[in-house]
Formats: structure tokens, C-alpha cells, sequence
């Protein structure tokens, strides 16, 4: 069994306590001083791996609603480090911010199809792997993947799935397959990602075609398609595709595995849906830029957050697949006590017990076996951004 889609299958699960209270969980020993607290009363972590830094601030251009807050406010407090995060919703939007104007930003986190291009186009740092300790914590199934051999650019940070998700309160027929999305009875009903790839590799699925095509005439056939269902969805959002879905203002829509999760949790109502032609799976990773003024500080960054004591606040937030061994080992048996979504207490060994057991956060082996990943496609990207702009601008 590929060893990939095994672990996948195993710690593909999460949970989501966004809106937990403050409880005090253990911190890492100081010899000096008491550990500081982030604004929801968590204590912070002392480094594992300390660093000397002679920069103040840090820059984080990242995907919205996938960072932490006490995250950041641990960060700041342990290395008195400002640490701005600016926000981006695909990763076109993402290549167009370093293009138009990099040298602000210091880490990055693009997903897998995108590191290629980014390295070919000689935008992001080698990574020095003697200053980056904290790679033991990495489930190695997590690494050495074809869009970066050896890890020399990235690491990991989250991985999904894109699948439907579905109101079953409100839907009389439950969808199977990206096909489906085309039948007339969920017109107006349908939300989809605002992110060119995905839209298009569904339309491209549901035809029997490679979601990472360079032919031409194939992506016309999936053009046309599209076309034909742009009339009938009501918005497109990867901001928090989830919104609209828990509002009732849509019934199914196309999400990510966490948005999905979440949505659950708030509605047992919605379901989730593997489409028949597969799931899209994916991973994002955090990468230096090539220009980033405080390098310093990124991997004093990627160091501290994925200790385990610190990335277990990932996990409790943003209910994805998770690299991190040592945050599942950090709160696999641990009996600290935090509050849950509706204010009772729960510890975090429920939420890995939630974490592996959960059916929608771990899926059958098959639906990772069966799986589509999205690949860097060259120059043909110029083929797959134009027939974007002309079937979701109407150009």
C-alpha cells in the first residue's frame, strides 16, 4: 500500500474549538521567567529550539481563516516579534502579491502545484535544513513529495481533500459525483470554490479527463461545461465556503475537507459527499521567499510553531490532515483540560480520539487511493487562467 495514501488515511481526521475559552495548558520549562499568555488565557510555550534573531518583525502572506491567533501572539510574546499576517484566498492571488510586490512578505504557503512554478521562477529560499531542527516532528509520509524532492524548499503544514457538502435537510437526491453538480434540481442552490484549479479539474473529472490535462481540446470540452453550470450557482467563495452552506442561503456545495468539518459540527444535517470520479487532494507548505528581509525570524517561526506544545492549537482550530507527528503525540493521551465549542470541558486526548475517529476527517482508504492530485502544468496554466477569466468573468 502506498505509504502516503496509508497515512493519510490514518491522521486524515480534525476537529475545530475556533471558539473555545482559555484554559491554562502546560508549558514548556524556562529556567528564567514564567511563560507569557496569549490573550485567551493560553500559556505559551518556551522554544524547543532557540534562536538569536536581530529581526523585529515577520510578514506571513497565507491563506485566510488557517492561522492561529494564539499562535501568533505566542510567537510575538516568546521572540518579541512583531508578526503581520496578510491574507489571500488561491494561489493565483498568492503568486500575483510576490510578483507585484514580494519583498514584504517573509513565509508563504502555497499548496503543491504551485511550489514548481515558484521555484522555477527563482522566487523562494533553499531551505537550510541544519537550521530546521524541528523536522523530526514531520510524519515523513508528508514529505519528499514530487513537487519538492528532499524538501528543499518546503515544509509541510496542512493537507485535504476538495469534496461536496451537502444540506441533506434540504436536498432530495444526494449527489455521487462531480457530475452531479450539473443536475437542473440544485440549480441556484450550489456554492462553489472561487479558485481556478479546482472548479476546473471537476468540470475535467466529470468528463473522464486528467484533472491536470494540457490538451487543449479537452479543456474546451471542459469550458463548455462549465459554462453550462456557472448559471446555476449562486456564489463562489474560498474564503469560508462553509458560510453560506450553515446559513441556508446554499444546499450543496463544493468544499474543503476542514470547511466541511466544521460545518458538521454546527449541523449534523450536513453531510459530505466523495464524488465518484475522486476527491482532489492537496497540501499546503510553508515557504521563504527568496527577498524576505527577516529570514531570521521565518525560521525562528517554523521552528516554534510546529513544536508540538504549539501546532496542537492548528489542530484544535483547523480541522485538516496534519504532518505534524509530534502534535498527535502531544495531545494523544494528554488529560489537560480545555473548554469545547459549547463551553463544556473536554481534554485534548478526546480531540485525538475525534481526530482519528472521525468518518468525514478520515476517509475510506479507497477515497485516498482514488484521489486526484492537482500538478504544476508548465505553460499550459496560461490555457487553464484564460478559460477561467472567460467562464467566471463571462469574457
Amino acid at each position: 500500500m502506498n505509504q502516503k495514501i496509508l497515512s493519510l488515511c490514518l491522521l486524515a481526521a480534525g476537529f475545530s474549538l475556533a471558539a473555545c475559552g482559555g484554559s491554562m495548558l502546560p508549558a514548556s520549562s524556562s529556567p528564567t521567567a514564567a511563560p507569557p499568555v496569549s490573550s485567551s488565557g493560553y500559556l505559551c510555550p518556551q522554544p524547543e529550539f532557540p534562536a538569536e534573531l536581530t529581526s523585529t518583525e515577520l510578514d506571513l502572506f497565507v491563506w485566510t481563516e488557517y492561522i492561529p491567533a494564539d499562535m501568533v501572539e505566542c510567537f510575538e510574546a516568546v521572540y518579541g516579534v512583531e508578526t503581520r499576517l496578510h491574507l489571500y484566498s488561491s494561489n493565483e492571488e498568492l503568486y500575483d502579491g510576490i510578483v507585484g510586490g514580494g519583498a514584504r512578505y517573509d513565509l508563504i504557503l502555497p499548496s503543491d502545484y504551485m511550489i514548481p512554478r515558484l521555484v522555477k521562477e527563482n522566487l523562494l529560499q533553499e531551505l537550510d535544513h541544519a537550521r530546521l531542527p524541528v523536522m523530526k516532528n514531520f510524519n515523513p509520509d508528508y514529505l519528499d513529495f514530487e513537487f519538492d524532492p528532499g524538501n528543499r524548499f518546503t515544509l509541510p503544514y496542512l493537507a485535504g481533500m476538495d469534496l461536496i457538502a451537502v444540506n441533506m435537510d434540504r436536498v432530495e437526491t444526494l449527489p455521487q459525483s462531480w457530475a452531479d453538480l450539473w443536475n437542473p434540481q440544485y440549480a441556484g442552490r450550489i456554492a462553489l470554490l472561487d479558485d481556478r484549479r479546482v472548479v476546473i479539474g471537476a468540470a475535467l473529472l466529470s468528463l473522464g479527463y486528467d484533472v491536470n490535462t494540457t490538451d487543449p481540446a479537452q479543456l474546451a470540452e471542459a469550458k463548455t461545461k462549465l459554462e453550462a453550470l456557472i448559471p446555476a450557482v449562486k456564489l463562489f467563495d474560498s474564503d469560508s465556503p462553509k458560510t453560506a452552506l450553515l446559513a441556508g442561503a446554499v444546499d450543496l456545495a463544493a468544499v474543503w475537507t476542514g470547511e466541511a468539518f466544521i460545518a458538521h459540527q454546527e449541523n449534523p444535517q450536513i453531510q459530505i459527499v466523495f464524488p465518484s470520479e475522486g476527491v482532489i487532494l492537496w497540501q499546503d507548505n510553508w515557504a521563504i521567499l527568496k527577498n524576505a528581509p527577516h529570514a531570521d525570524a521565518a525560521y525562528a517561526w517554523l521552528n516554534y510553531v510546529n513544536q508540538g506544545d504549539v501546532f496542537w492549537m492548528v489542530l484544535r482550530d483547523f480541522p485538516y490532515s496534519v504532518p505534524n507527528a509530534a502534535a498527535l503525540e502531544f495531545i494523544r493521551e494528554n488529560q489537560t483540560k480545555i473548554k469545547d465549542i459549547n463551553g463544556g470541558e473536554i481534554t485534548l486526548a478526546s480531540l485525538y480520539n475525534a481526530y482519528i475517529e472521525s468518518p468525514i476527517t478520515n476517509p475510506p482508504i479507497n477515497v485516498l487511493r482514488t484521489g486526484r492530485r492537482i500538478a504544476d502544468v508548465g505553460t499550459a496554466a496560461r490555457l487553464y487562467d484564460d478559460l477561467w477569466r472567460e467562464v467566471r468573468n463571462g469574457d
